[in-house]
This record gives structure tokens, C-alpha cells and sequence, in this order.
């Protein structure tokens, strides 16, 4: 934990070495001690000291100052650090100002010039209103803070781009929490530029896109090769699985990401039936591990980057990212798994972001804190995300269509539900609105069975509809099956287009796309089983035919 900050301002520079060294010798072991000669130096290394994160316990100023008066230096200061402890340093013919400063600026103490020997006249003053300060103490977050309003999209995605990509954070709400309102106002935030993103090193992002986050946190965000043997897109499970393959095979592999490691399984808060964890683990943690063993295994990561499309020049593959650079690669392994599908309904899409959240949306949890939550959806991700909120709800409703969940979600989650006394199941039900000011308020739940409509308070809505495959990127460049899912191996050759543009001697590997050098792995593939442990195994078996199809050409 940083050392707390006493800061000392003095124009003469003599006093000034004086004081430091005194201070110095009696407070260096508990506290860092700043000096300056300059009022205004002292008030920009306050407010960068502010966005740190750091605490300042002590402000000692002279009084008679060129630049202002101790007691206006105070004052400013006081608008950034107004729990500090204020003392002003003065000769004995500025007393009766010092004394007015007792109520202008709040001050503490004054002392006199000279304060020798400090032991009697400098250091029990100094004891006293230290030891004041820290009656009131708490250690600030060093870290990672995020400046906004709770029910903010933009707000959310940061939050949950960081949460996905483990770097620790701290939210602070403009609306409820003094040392956010501080923040914005040291640095002149207006609220259209909240969110504001404040760093360890003290700089500040005024509502900044992903990749000014990522870049700023030292992500890479472009490739540092011209050619690689293969490329993944996607950091799902089996995305992840098959750069852990590759590099480890020592293939030179690049991993890209359009926002962080772990795709959908990476926001289930609990995944139980994963071979080796009998405990379960969480999908970031998951997504943790295998982005550690991968980088261990020399792989590059690009992650927040967005594949735009892949084009085929001769053997090699030119993949285009959203900046419109490209990268060329031997072979590509297209991994982007599913997104959740929209819920279409009234008032859904006004407040995404704000109260509507699709997945488990785990940064979220905290805020449902004694309301009543709704689950959208019956498989075993809206059973997972039931289990983990209800820690935190006061009521989790799990709304289906269905009679029950039996047929879409795993018996040993229909069993930890049933036995959990904040969650109820709503049978035959749909959720067909969404209501409130500027974020959820309440919902209105039909039954589909009496016909009744029912509007009740809600504090969120998760939503687990459903999966969509990420392919549209690839526009028409492979063969999709009805639903958008990626034909690989025998597929390419059933269906009527695949059988006349595969002009191999030898039919498609496995998970061979319609194009040759393209495979596909996990969720994104037509006819592959929906669970982590199988995507894990496509993308394993997709770098053995990578390695195949790379001896072959």
C-alpha cells in the first residue's frame, strides 16, 4: 500500500529545505513527504496525485507567497483534498489572518516562525492532527477507476470489457459517491463526458472507446508479424484451446478478439461439469488460465480487434481487421462462437446497457443487490446466472415458455434451483415489456396459459434466448447451413454449392471449411454440441489439421 502524502509549500527556498528535513526525520516511515516553492506547482501535482489515486493527509503552507496567499492555495486545495489536515506557516505578524483562516479554509493549526526546537513546538502540533486524520482513514483503491452513472450503457460496456480482459477496477457512481464528484470536478468533467476512465499513472479518458482503453492498459491491439502459419478468430473455449495447441506445437499463431478472452462460456459465473474441476469454475477464471498458458506458449493476442472479412489470395489467407489493416496467414481457424439473440420486445433495446443485459452479465450483480431480478431463457446458462445472482437478489424469477426446464437444462441445475428459496420458476410465461424513466423500473409478464398480464417491479433483466453464430463477417466467402452456421467436412460435400466449388483431390478434414486452409471450431461450426468441453476439443483437433493441411501445401 502507498505511503499517504504530507505536502509542504514554502517560496523561501531555505524554510522550505528546513521543514522538509524536519518532517523527514520524524514522519519519513509512514508518510511520503512533498515539498515545492511554487503554489500553483503544487496544485497541478494535487490533482495528478487525485487521479492516481493517491492520499494526501497534510497540507502545510506558508502564508505570504508570491504567487497567491497560503491561505488561497489552501482553499484550492481543499476543493480536491477536502479531508486533508490544513496548516499554515506563518510569522507572528500574519497571526490575526491565520486566525481568520480558521474559518475560511477549515484550517487545522497554525504555526509560528521559527517553530525551533521542533520537538517541542513543530512535531506534537503535526502528531495531533495526523493522528486526527487517521482516526477517519480508509485506504483508497489503488487501481483502475471508473467515473459514471450506474444505469449507462457506456458505462456497462466498460466495465464489462474490463471485468472480461481481468483487469481489477472500481466503480464510482457520479450520482451517489463524493469521491467520484471530486474527481470530475478537479478535472472539469462535464456529465456528457462520462464515463471518464482514470488510470494508475494518474492520465484520464473522458468517455473513450475500447481501443483507447486497451491501448492505454498496454493490450495489443496491432499485429507485429507480416505472415503467420495460422490465425484464430475468436478467444472462446475453442479458440483459446487451439492457440494453446499452436503454440505449443510451435506454429507461429496469432489470436484475435473483438473484446476479451473467454467469449460467451467466459461471462458463466459458474460452469460444474468441466472434466477435472469437480468444484467448478467460473468462465473468467477459465478464460484466465488459458490466455496465461497460451501467451506462455509464445502466441500474439490482439484483443479489442475486429475481423471484418478473410480473403483468399493463391495458398495464403488475408485476414482484415476493422482498421483495415491486414494480416496474412497459411491457414485460419474461425472460432467466433454465438451471440445471445435480441429480445425484440417493448422497451428491450431502450434500456440495454441500462437494466437489460444479455448473459450473465456478472459485473452487474451487485446492482441487484435486495430487488427482484428476471431470467430470460431455460438453458444452462440462464440456470448458471440464476444461481449466481440469487447471492445477491432478493427474488430471481426464471421466466419460460415452457412447462418447465426439464428439457433444456441439466438435471443438477434444475436441482440446485428447486432448492434455492429466492428463485421461482414462472411456467408458460414471456417477458413482453420493459418500463421505465431512464433505466428498468418494472416489467410486464404474460401468462401465456390464463392470458393474463401482470406488471411488476424489477430491478434487471438477463437475457438468455438463444444463440445466433457470429458468421456474417464472412459473407460469401463459405457455405452456411439455413441458420448461419459454418459446413465443415462432409457437409461442404452434401451440400449442392459445396460439392461444385471443393475442387480437391481428397474431401475437406473434419473441420474444413468450404475453402480450403479455413476451419471451423466450436459453436460457430453447423452441427457441433453446444458445451465448453466440446468446443475445447474442436479447437485442439483444429490445429492437428491445420498441421495437415500446412504439410500438404
Amino acid at each position: 500500500m502507498k505511503k499517504p502524502i504530507i505536502i509542504v509549500v514554502d517560496d523561501d527556498a531555505q524554510v522550505l529545505a528546513a521543514i522538509r528535513g524536519d518532517l523527514r526525520s520524524r514522519y519519513r516511515n509512514d508518510y511520503r513527504i512533498m515539498a515545492t516553492t511554487s503554489a500553483t506547482e503544487a496544485l497541478e501535482a494535487i490533482l495528478e496525485l487525485k487521479n492516481k489515486g493517491e492520499e494526501v493527509a497534510l497540507l502545510l503552507s506558508d502564508q505570504r507567497m508570491p504567487e497567491m496567499l497560503g491561505v488561497e492555495f489552501l482553499e484550492q486545495a481543499l476543493l480536491t483534498y477536502p479531508k486533508a489536515k490544513r496548516v499554515l506557516l506563518t510569522a507572528y505578524s500574519d497571526t490575526d489572518a491565520a486566525i481568520k483562516a480558521i474559518n475560511e479554509v477549515q484550517l487545522d493549526y497554525y504555526l509560528l516562525k521559527p517553530w525551533n526546537p521542533p520537538e517541542e513546538k513543530l512535531f506534537p502540533v503535526i502528531d495531533d492532527v495526523l493522528q486526527d486524520w487517521l482516526a477517519n482513514y480508509s485506504p483508497p483503491f489503488i487501481g483502475l477507476r471508473i467515473v459514471g452513472y450506474q444505469f449507462s450503457p457506456n458505462t456497462h460496456y466498460i466495465k464489462d470489457f474490463l471485468a472480461g480482459n481481468m483487469f481489477p477496477y472500481q466503480f464510482l457512481n457520479i450520482e451517489t459517491e463524493q469521491t467520484a464528484q471530486e474527481l470530475a470536478k478537479a478535472n472539469n468533467i462535464s456529465d456528457k463526458e462520462l464515463p471518464a476512465v482514470f488510470f494508475e499513472d494518474g492520465g484520464v479518458l473522458k468517455n473513450p472507446e475500447l481501443s483507447a482503453i486497451a491501448e492505454k492498459l498496454g493490450l495489443n491491439v496491432k499485429a507485429q508479424e507480416a505472415l503467420y502459419d495460422v490465425i484464430i478468430v475468436g478467444a472462446g473455449p475453442a479458440g483459446l484451446a487451439a492457440a494453446v495447441y499452436g503454440g505449443s506445437e510451435g506454429l507461429k499463431t496469432l489470436l484475435i478478439d473483438k473484446k476479451a478472452p473467454g467469449g460467451q462460456a467466459g461471462t458463466s459465473s459458474r460452469i460444474e461439469n468441466y472434466l477435472g474441476f469437480p468444484k467448478g469454475l467460473s468462465g473468467a477464471d477459465l478464460a484466465r488460465r488459458a490466455i496465461t498458458q497460451a501467451t506462455r506458449f509464445g502466441i500474439e493476442f490482439l484483443s479489442p480487434v475486429e475481423v471484418k472479412a478473410i480473403e483468399v489470395q493463391d495458398i495464403y489467407k488475408r485476414v482484415v481487421l476493422s482498421d483495415t489493416t491486414e494480416v496474412r496467414c497459411k491457414a485460419v481457424v474461425v472460432a467466433t462462437g454465438v451471440d445471445y439473440r435480441k429480445l425484440a420486445n417493448k422497451g428491450m433495446e431502450q434500456f440495454t446497457g441500462a437494466g437489460v443485459y444479455y448473459g450473465a452479465a456478472t459485473t452487474e450483480a451487485h446492482t441487484c443487490k435486495n430487488g427482484c431480478v428476471y431470467i430470460v431463457g431455460g438453458g444452462n446458462s440462464a440456470g448458471q446466472g440464476a444461481m449466481y445472482l440469487s447471492k445477491f437478489a432478493k427474488k430471481v424469477f426464471v421466466v419460460v415458455r415452457r412447462e418447465s426446464l426439464a428439457s433444456t437444462m441439466s438435471s443438477y441445475l434444475i436441482d440446485q434451483i428447486d432448492n434455492t428459496a429466492n428463485i421461482e420458476v414462472l411456467p408458460f410465461s414471456e417477458l413482453i415489456e420493459a418500463k421505465g424513466n431512464d433505466h428498468l423500473e418494472a416489467v410486464v409478464v404474460r401468462n401465456n396459459k390464463t392470458e393474463t398480464e401482470n406488471e411488476l417491479e424489477a430491478r434487471a433483466i438477463f437475457i438468455f434466448i438463444g444463440a445466433k453464430p457470429y458468421t456474417a463477417w464472412t459473407g460469401e466467402l463459405v457455405i452456411k447451413d439455413e441458420k448461419g452456421f459454418l459446413k465443415t467436412g462432409r457437409a461442404v460435400l452434401d451440400d449442392e454449392k459445396g460439392s461444385a466449388i471443393w475442387k480437391q483431390n481428397k474431401a475437406p478434414y473434419l473441420l474444413e471449411t468450404s475453402v480450403p486452409g479455413i476451419f471451423a471450431a466450436g459453436d460457430v461450426r453447423s452441427g457441433a454440441m453446444n458445451r465448453v468441453a466440446s468446443a475445447v476439443g474442436e479447437g485442439s483437433m483444429s490445429i492437428s489439421l491445420v498441421h495437415k493441411y500446412l504439410s500438404e501445401n
